[in-house]
């Protein structure tokens, strides 16, 4: 994740499924009965389609697209034991004064469908072949399309329960470390694999205004250093350089004003291992938090990933915009030390996103091309 010639360019996880493919998916969340044969044959399907895409719109850092997941945090349902409690709520804080909008969001395909039963039992692997499936799937997929590298993203112990509230476990910091134990498999066969780990961390920033925003800030800080050191432990057999983080304030269309600033929250993110964080910066509510930068100082062997691309909406980021937003960070960090990302997953639950499936290769290829601008600038062998 770090190059001395030009900028590379990664996205964050997710990517618009086929029709016929979230139909299977949903029908499969919904209980229906759904042929194991098929649904294995259009995931690999989709995969190798999806992969081949991003090689061909210059995407550097490719991943699965997320395809064989109903979403990136409630697919661990079929891959770990222990959730069988009543179902949990999201409270989103900046929703409350918008009820016609929150009524909207609670609507999308992608959320009717999700599950979210609580921990009632011991966390433990039910699952230990999933993950490497899916890591053979994306591995020969990458091979045929002639892909660099590869990532694949993970949902992290925080987010798993920000998702599925404690019914079991005496203590969050008891039943946090009981995921993270369990989640080490997974993160290792990713790893084993030669792939990038990327750990999906939308407690570490969305859960401040989903389930902890009557709390304090140094509370919720408090919060997130137990879930940073839950993390940690789940991922302390994998070299730093092999694991990413991703930084996310909840990819809905929401207003979003009650974000946590990333000023508030950036000096935890050195805490944790990963040497990548991939961090929001297109969006209207945080495409201003290069200037944190201004400030923080980039630890040694850290990159940066800010997203220069905006999974909610329908525009083409022009290349031009994208080389500047590069460019902001490469000035402060230096280039070396940037690649170029997306904000969030473009389809982060099945069924769910505002962009069209040829849009979202459309906005990746401008990603592309935008960091070929600011490599011009910043690497002048890449000209």
């Amino acid at each position: 994740m770090r190059s001395t010639d030009r900028f590379l360019t990664t996205h964050t996880g997710s990517l618009p499924r086929p029709d016929d493919l979230v139909e299977l998916m949903i029908a499969k969340q919904k209980g229906d009965a759904v042929d194991p044969d098929v649904l294995e044959a259009r995931i690999t399907e989709a995969v190798d389609e999806s992969t081949r895409r991003q090689v061909e719109a210059g995407i550097d850092v490719v991943n699965d697209g997320e395809m064989s997941k109903p979403s990136y945090a409630t697919y661990v349902l079929e891959r770990l034991n222990g959730f069988g409690g009543s179902s949990n709520s999201f409270p989103f804080a900046d929703l409350k004064d918008f009820p016609k909008l929150a009524q909207r969001v609670a609507g999308d395909p992608g959320r009717k469908y999700r599950r979210t039963p609580g921990c009632n039992a011991p966390v433990t692997v039910s699952d230990f072949d999933a993950a490497q499936q899916d890591m053979d799937r994306l591995k020969a997929a990458a091979a045929a399309s002639g892909a660099g590298q590869i990532f694949t993203s993970a949902a992290s112990p925080g987010v798993i329960s920000l998702f599925f509230r404690n019914e079991y476990y005496k203590t969050h910091e008891e039943y946090v470390f009981a995921i993270a134990e369990a989640m080490s498999h997974e993160y290792e066969t990713i790893a084993a694999a030669g792939a990038l780990v990327q750990l999906d961390c939308p407690d570490l920033a969305m859960g401040r205004h989903v389930h902890y925003a009557d709390a304090t800030l140094d509370e919720f800080r408090r919060i997130c250093e137990i879930h940073i050191e839950a993390l940690n432990h789940a991922v302390r057999n994998i070299p730093a350089e092999q694991l990413r983080m991703h930084f996310c304030w909840g990819n809905y269309p929401g207003p979003h004003h009650c974000d946590v600033g990333l000023a508030d929250i950036i000096d935890l993110a050195w805490k944790a291992k990963p040497h990548a964080l991939l961090v929001e910066a297109a969006n209207p509510r945080h495409a201003h938090e290069w200037q944190v930068f201004e400030d923080v100082k980039l630890p040694e062997g850290k990159v940066i990933v800010p997203g220069c691309i905006e999974p909610q909406s329908t525009y083409i980021e022009h290349p031009e915009l994208i080389a500047q937003r590069i460019g902001r960070y490469a000035d402060l960090v230096g280039p070396e030390n940037v690649v170029a990302g997306v904000d969030c997953g473009f389809s982060i639950h099945v069924g769910m996103g505002a962009v069209d499936r040829d849009l979202s290769y459309a906005k990746l290829a401008a990603l592309a091309e935008g960091a070929r601008i600011a490599s011009s600038k910043y690497f002048p062998k890449a000209a």
